[in-house]
């Protein structure tokens, strides 16, 4: 029998445990990052995010770049990222994603983007030519794409992940029992059915799950079977922070030990490599991802 450790529920609604603090974005790289995301009007998931890693992660060069503008059609309760009725998306965006990963020399870049469910293509199309466009500059860069659910429009999705990406990621974010909740306008079966499709195709899959959410372990572990059955070979864990107080609320802060356990569980269960710790978020330590 597995035993977590036990955290006062009161610890739950007040400071983050210490195993959860960041330091602050600071340094030359960091600078640098910020410049040209700046300069080449481009967005970023570290930002849209309030991703906690993003001082580490700027601060060696790299960034996690958001294409298809930085409002989304969907409401996740769990997401920073803004909500409504997007622009028109920008069909020179491929080239200035290219031109700024060039730029850094980025040896593996990480692309993700928001929901378009307003498109037919749900953007598929832009997905396709901005990896085009970065391997066509730096053929030498490896990428992961960390795609959007396509509502079931198949056709998108073999756009999507045609393009020579060398991993492709969706993540399934919460456990099947808290979809509605955390995920309204999204599916689970449907989300295990794109990681199948994108696995058939050939590539390289890749999840991540939030915990911290009110799942129990055994809903982790059999979220962790269903994606072992549907092809998954990564799958990423992390604690789950509440952007603002109209967000979903911190049920739990899991503690580090439990984080280490699910990463056991997740490589007995057949996982080519799992990422799990407080901190880890889709995109942590994603050029370790690439040939496993």
């Amino acid at each position: 029998m597995i035993e977590l450790p036990v955290i006062p529920s009161e610890t739950q609604r007040k400071k983050r445990p210490d195993w959860l603090r960041v330091k602050l974005p600071i340094g030359p790289e960091y600078a640098k990052v910020r410049k040209l995301v700046d300069t080449y009007k481009l967005h970023t998931i570290c930002e849209s995010g309030n991703c906690p890693n993003m001082g580490e992660c700027w601060g060696a060069g790299t960034a996690t770049f958001m294409i298809l503008g930085n409002v989304c059609t969907r409401s996740c309760t769990f997401c920073a990222v803004a909500t409504g009725r997007p622009n028109e998306y920008d069909t020179d965006e491929p080239r200035r994603v290219a031109e700024a990963i060039l730029l850094m020399k980025v040896k593996h870049a990480v692309l993700t983007s928001v929901n378009r469910d307003e498109l037919k293509d749900r953007g598929a199309e832009i997905w396709y030519q901005t990896v085009r466009a970065v391997k066509d500059v730096s053929p030498t860069t490896t990428i992961e794409t960390l795609i959007p659910d396509t509502k079931g429009n198949w056709d998108a999705l073999i756009r999507m992940i045609e393009a020579g990406q060398e991993v492709v990621s969706h993540n399934m974010e919460t456990v099947e029992r808290l979809y509605r909740r955390v995920r309204p306008q999204a599916r689970y079966e449907r989300s295990l059915e794109q990681i199948r499709r994108t696995k058939d195709f050939g590539q390289r899959t890749k999840s991540g799950i939030m915990l911290g959410l009110g799942e129990t372990v055994d809903e982790v572990l059999k979220a962790m079977d269903d994606l072992v059955e549907h092809g998954l070979d990564i799958l990423t864990l992390g604690q789950y922070l509440q952007p603002t107080k109209m967000h979903h609320e911190v049920i739990e802060w899991i503690h580090p030990d439990t984080f280490a356990m699910y990463r056991e569980e997740g490589l007995k269960r057949g996982l080519k490599y799992v990422e799990s710790g407080p901190l880890v978020r889709s995109s942590y330590h994603a050029e370790r991802h690439v040939n496993v």
